[in-house]
């Protein structure tokens, strides 16, 4: 028993120790990059990596200069939102039919068709809307990405609708509400976390899609994903802008969770446990 405080603060130490090698393994890459979209490209690429350097906004000044971000900014809005909104419509009430009735089937074709990899639909996407010649718009681009939002927000509302009472809705019914009503003023409220964790994590992953948008985007359409690139080049790369490109292209959705953060958490750790 004597031993017993010891090893207690041993194993607060291992816990700690553990929380500060996974926060360096996660942040690492995320402060590299952020820190080099301030140094010039040979900074970048220098061996061994340069922990000090005099910070420049050159590479923010070039981004603005050499491609209308803002543009392309908010092409990546307009295709992420609206994929989130068609995925929402359609997935909510599909997950509340789901979990009412105790279908498995529907659930796991969707999960089916989440996992398949992106090129599974890229291809024959490509050839139907050629031949229509709508390829570049913007309503092509978020239904391609609505394949991605669609299942995500499916599969994380059905553990919330699993949980609600069926007495409730039942209850709903017998008063005469339809089926509609039922899942507009009643259970709906009752989800309202994970309502919030499906839109938010819906934009993330539509914002952050590069095949979809690569092959189907036009010149008037181009996401910010795909834009980025351009500094890309067959025989030199412009590290520094495409660093800064990146850190800006993974800020909207970073200060979302930020200002959201507490309906994410307690959404997730609402839909983790099942009643």
């Amino acid at each position: 028993m004597a031993n017993a405080p010891l090893r207690a603060r041993v194993l607060a130490a291992l816990d700690g120790a553990q929380v500060v090698v996974a926060a360096i393994v996660l942040l690492a890459p995320i402060v590299w990059m952020v820190a080099a979209g301030f140094k010039t490209s040979a900074a970048v690429t220098a061996y061994p990596p340069r922990l000090l350097f005099h910070p420049t906004i050159a590479n923010y000044a070039i981004l603005f200069a050499r491609m209308p971000f803002l543009h392309y900014a908010l092409n990546s809005f307009v295709i992420a939102g609206g994929a989130s909104v068609i995925g929402l419509l359609l997935g909510v009430p599909a997950a509340f039919a789901v979990s009412w009735n105790r279908m498995a089937w529907p659930a796991v074709a969707m999960l089916a068709a989440r996992m398949a990899p992106g090129a599974l639909f890229l291809l024959p996407w490509f050839v139907m809307f050629s031949s229509i010649h709508a390829v570049g718009s913007y309503w092509v681009l978020i239904l391609a990405h609505a394949v991605i939002t669609l299942p995500l927000a499916l599969w994380i509302m059905l553990p919330f609708f699993d949980a609600l009472p069926r007495s409730v809705i039942e209850a709903a019914m017998i008063d005469g509400c339809s089926d509609l009503a039922v899942l507009w003023r009643v259970a709906l409220p009752l989800v309202g976390p994970g309502l919030a964790v499906a839109a938010i994590l819906s934009f993330v992953f539509a914002w952050n899609y590069f095949l979809f948008a690569l092959v189907l985007s036009g010149f008037s359409t181009t996401p910010l994903v795909v834009a980025a690139f351009n500094f890309v080049g067959e025989g030199v790369t412009n590290w520094g802008a495409l660093m800064a490109a990146a850190t800006l292209i993974g800020l909207p959705p970073v200060v979302l969770a930020f200002f959201v953060q507490r309906h994410l958490v307690g959404g997730l750790a609402a839909g983790a446990v099942k009643e």
